[in-house]
């Protein structure tokens, strides 16, 4: 019988599942409210430059220097009596040539930083500067330890 009286205050099983959630919705809330404060969503902010800034300046700089100094790791290396192997010798040859092709390459390094620049991709504009640089300073340690094959007449 007492749960006959039960089922008669509540009414039918909808009914009585439907007061139970909101009681426990009123009942979060409120314990919600008193004991924690509502936590908001932190949103990371991206730290916008300008993108001529020391940083990239320095980069930009970096990347000139270890291109230069690959051009005279290669001359060294050929002056030596190695060859390039990256290259094509019509290439490494001409001095003209071969001095464009690292301009050329320096300037598509700040090209493609620019472009990630003015997508937002602040990280990666720095870290292809640093890339580059690692790299390039790679292959000149390369060509200077290289033995020496000089020629026997």
């Amino acid at each position: 019988m007492r749960n006959r009286g039960l089922r008669q205050l509540a009414g039918d099983g909808r009914r009585s599942a439907l007061v139970a959630g909101i009681v426990l919705y009123l009942a979060a809330g409120a314990v919600g409210q008193q004991s924690a404060p509502v936590l908001q969503p932190q949103v990371a902010t991206v730290q916008s430059h300008s993108f001529w800034d020391r940083e990239n300046v320095l980069l930009f700089s970096g990347i000139a220097v270890m291109r230069g100094l690959d051009y005279a790791s290669t001359r060294n290396m050929q002056a030596r009596g190695r060859e390039e192997i990256l290259l094509p010798d019509d290439v490494v040859d001409n001095s003209a040539g071969f001095a464009s092709l690292e301009a050329a390459a320096t300037a598509t390094s700040v090209g493609l930083s620019y472009w990630l620049h003015r997508t937002g991709h602040h990280k990666l504009e720095r870290w292809l500067s640093i890339g580059h640089i690692g790299a390039t300073a790679f292959g000149d340690a390369r060509n200077y330890a290289l033995k020496s094959r000089h020629r026997t007449p």
